[in-house]
């Protein structure tokens, strides 16, 4: 598959309409503009894939909407260079949208079959994160710690601990927290043990697995 003229001209009716939906940081809307969502989905759904829907990947995922992937990234205030943690690398399209920001990402997939797509997939298209790894994001990912940035794009029942200490005092954590549905939620570290907390209403994700019982 290629990344047509036709595919450029949709992905800019995409971002028209991710910004009618509020979203305003212009970095974020060109890096959509930009990023061949369709090359990141299964043949049959190639005429979807500049819907603003999230549509089935392998392994029972999904890629995420596109509206979702653009308000989580701009409730993050990416700078180039930052050292995001990316719990959740599905796709790849999530964090392709990290590195055309410029972040430097390492990225954490509990899908064996997923992983092995993805790692292989993304530098083809020229995304190379920093570090991909198969593992529970629940644990983040201790040996890289501090981040600047964390994001988490599956629901999460709970604020995973190790999450919040392994963010740098000033970094920012955007996480979707709840079970059916999930509420989007950013902490921004002020201190050693102090968190601001903000709420931004609710979301729909593929639920945060565990590491399986050995």
């Amino acid at each position: 598959m290629k990344d047509l003229p036709k595919h450029k001209g949709l992905r800019n009716q995409l971002v028209k309409i991710v910004r009618d939906k509020g979203i305003t940081d212009e970095k974020v809307l060109s890096a959509i503009a930009e990023i061949p969502r369709h090359l990141f989905m299964d043949s049959g759904f190639i005429d979807f894939a500049y819907q603003d829907k999230a549509f089935p990947i392998a392994a029972s995922q999904t890629i995420s909407q596109p509206y979702t992937v653009a308000f989580q990234t701009e409730l993050l205030h990416i700078k180039k260079g930052d050292k995001v943690l990316e719990i959740g690398t599905g796709s790849g399209y999530q964090t392709a949208v990290l590195i055309e920001l410029g972040a430097q990402v390492y990225s954490i997939e509990r899908q064996k079959e997923l992983y092995e797509i993805t790692r292989k997939f993304l530098p083809r298209l020229g995304y190379v994160a920093k570090k991909l790894n198969f593992g529970d994001g629940y644990k983040g990912w201790p040996e890289f710690a501090p981040f600047d940035k964390i994001i988490v794009t599956a629901g999460a029942p709970f604020v995973p601990a190790p999450l919040l200490t392994q963010l740098k005092i000033g970094g920012r954590l955007v996480i979707p927290v709840g079970d059916d549905v999930q509420v989007m939620t950013l902490f921004v570290r002020k201190g050693e043990k102090e968190f601001e907390k903000h709420e931004f209403g609710d979301f729909r994700f593929v639920p945060m697995l565990k590491e399986s019982q050995k």
